[in-house]
């Protein structure tokens, strides 16, 4: 029961709302939303809401620490390093100003990062030793259609000579031999070499050429350097038999929209020096790509713009943190831009469909089963909403065994105002897997942020029912998720709306940050730019108003697959669930690090021994933030462990 003074403040509460609520009847709307407000307040900082509902607190930087933060990543450290580069801002592009912030929720400090280059756009996991890979980025920003002042696109240089490779210089000028016009190139390019083809027999069947792909620009502005059709070009500056053996081929060369181009740069972040290292850059340049780790700790590189601003054509990449290089994998499969890819206990990778914005409508959108060695791609039927699915979110619920996924709302391809209301389940573990439809939404969402959380259940917030956040379309619910009962559970509504370039992770005390929202406009209207959403709002679950939470500690830092390891806790005897939680990285509705893994554990007095589980498929090597939940579903602080 209430003390007295409890019960005193209700009435004061109470009394003081009742006289506002009169007082509006006689002087209008103002008082009326005033006294409102305040009665909200009031119910959403009472202990039993906060019990039943959880509760939302914002944080703001100092103004020099503020930033448009694109990606967060949660490092084994506890900080969060929150990763702005241009932030989404020209400006800061064309004045080469990169941010980066290290921030410690723990102790509520920030740092400024020295930021090499822009890792807008990039992509990131976590590897082995607790660094972050990061790869990719922004080279050019777009331009629209209006914009562009110089004819420009695509040029595919040949090079038909068997013997050696050619590399043409930035500037290299491209003439063609039916219409005339001039082309530049904006950077250098390799042509490889041609192939000799034979038969079976031996008898030589003729070359085929190398083929290099450089974006080229008219010498001049204007409409009269456009070209309509396939043309041949010329490379100046080459003779004799150079001359014959490498020309370029370019289709329209026009003053149409600029897709972003992305870089080839690799970095890891140290957490521990606090400071990113130059490592070998990938084979292809990428904007919005995803990183996948794979049991063996390998980093598997898919999609983005290359450095042509064309999708990456499946063209994927391996990162081997033992020689840090990166390699082809065997056989080529494109995706869109930010697919959402998972690792399975089989080693193959499960693509639900979701995906971030960029590629073809017909081009690798479909959900399936993906074997990287074979190439060899099973779909998956029984999709709702097939053509929605782009800004949708996909999570691997609780426990990762199970080998379950939600996937949540999404939208139209593009700037589509198109929205689902669906959820749709899948159980990958069943004899022949199918899509079936979860729990509705209220609206239909895009850019629905989701976070596992130690008792189970998944944090869904935020998103927008259109194409980011327009007709201030911004959706202030959070619900909670539980894969038990496959039902949605309405919590305490956010205080921040959250749609394109916003996320969410998991902190190691059980709450919840959330980070970043670019909206497209500023007003429903649609008259005034939007403002980049800057501050971090934290969710605290009802879990953390049921009094003291059960405690643990001691333990290794290091674990091996299949092995125990053995931790304190005064509370031992009420333990009812051990949880092991890949720490996230997270951006454009894409975090397939995040995973739940539920751990066998025995109770000796007061020593709780777990066993993690042997499948390094289903436990990537890194680090893990390790929960004991207690009956009543408190989890305890966690505890960083490495599990090698």
């Amino acid at each position: 029961m209430r003390d007295r003074a409890g019960l005193r403040r209700a009435r004061r509460v109470g009394l003081g709302a009742v006289v506002v609520l009169a007082l509006a009847g006689m002087n209008g709307p103002w008082l009326y939303r005033f006294g409102a407000q305040r009665y909200h307040q009031y119910k959403i900082d009472e202990p039993g809401y906060k019990a039943s509902h959880g509760h939302w607190d914002i944080v703001e930087f100092p103004k020099e620490y503020r930033q448009d933060t694109i990606h967060a990543v949660l490092l084994h450290t506890g900080k969060v390093l929150l990763v702005a580069g241009s932030g989404n801002n020209q400006a800061n592009f064309d004045a080469r100003r990169f941010d980066s912030r290290l921030w410690d929720p723990v102790k509520g400090t920030v740092k400024k990062v020295p930021t090499p280059t822009d890792l807008f756009c990039t992509g990131h996991t976590q590897l082995a030793d607790g660094s972050i890979l990061i790869a990719g980025g922004t080279k050019r920003y777009e331009k629209l259609k209006g914009d562009v002042t110089k004819a420009g696109g695509l040029m595919i240089v040949h090079n038909e000579n068997p013997d050696k490779p050619v590399t043409l210089p930035a500037g290299t000028r491209f003439t063609g031999k039916a219409n005339g016009r001039t082309f530049v190139s904006r950077d250098p390019v390799l042509v490889p070499r041609a192939r000799k083809n034979f038969d079976r027999t031996g008898r030589f069947l003729g070359n085929t050429p190398g083929l290099g792909r450089i974006y080229v620009e008219a010498e001049h502005r204007g409409t009269r350097y456009e070209t309509g059709t396939q043309d041949n070009y010329r490379v100046q500056g080459l003779t004799g038999a150079d001359a014959r053996n490498t020309y370029g081929i370019a289709q329209k060369l026009a003053l149409d929209k600029k897709d972003f181009q992305g870089i080839r740069d690799t970095f890891e972040f140290d957490p521990v020096a606090e400071k990113y290292v130059k490592a070998d850059p990938m084979h292809e340049a990428r904007w919005y790509p995803t990183l996948t780790t794979l049991g063996d700790g390998k980093v598997l590189g898919v999609s983005g713009l290359d450095d042509i601003g064309q999708l990456v054509p499946g063209k994927n990449e391996l990162f081997d943190p033992a020689t840090r290089t990166w390699a082809y994998t065997p056989k080529a499969r494109q995706f869109p831009t930010y697919p959402a890819l998972f690792l399975m206990q089989d080693g193959r990778l499960f693509y639900s469909g979701s995906n971030a914005g960029y590629g073809p409508a017909d081009v690798g959108r479909a959900p399936g089963v993906w074997d990287v060695d074979s190439n060899r791609f099973t779909p998956l039927p029984g999709l709702s909403d097939p053509d929605l699915m782009e800004t949708s979110g996909t999570v691997l619920l609780p426990p990762a065994q199970d080998e379950r996924y939600l996937v949540i709302g999404g939208g139209g391809v593009g700037e589509s105002a198109r929205s689902s209301r669906r959820t749709r389940l899948i159980d990958l573990k069943a004899a022949h897997p199918r899509f079936t439809n979860g729990p509705s939404l209220d609206r239909g969402t895009r850019y629905p942020q989701a976070s596992v959380l130690p008792d189970d259940t998944v944090l869904v917030s935020g998103g927008s029912e259109d194409y980011r956040g327009r007709g201030a379309s911004d959706i202030l619910q959070a619900r909670l998720y539980d894969p038990r009962t496959g039902a949605f559970r309405r919590v305490a509504d956010p205080l921040v709306g959250r749609d394109y370039h916003s996320g969410s992770l998991l902190l190691p005390d059980g709450r919840v940050m959330f980070f970043g929202s670019d909206p497209l406009y500023g007003d429903k209207a649609g008259t005034r730019p939007g403002t980049f959403e800057q501050r971090i709002e934290i969710y605290t679950p009802p879990y953390l108003y049921r009094g003291a939470r059960p405690a643990l500690s001691g333990g290794p830092g290091t674990v091996a697959r299949g092995a125990p390891a053995t931790f304190v806790s005064r509370d031992a005897a009420t333990i009812r669930k051990a949880r092991l939680i890949r720490p996230s990285a997270s951006t454009h509705v894409t975090d397939v690090d995040q995973r739940s893994i539920a751990l066998d554990f025995t109770v000796s007095g007061d020593r709780v021994t777990v066993r993690v589980p042997e499948n390094r498929n289903l436990v990537q090597p890194g680090w893990y933030m390790l929960f004991v939940d207690d009956a009543r579903g408190t989890p305890s602080v966690a505890r960083w462990v490495r599990v090698r």
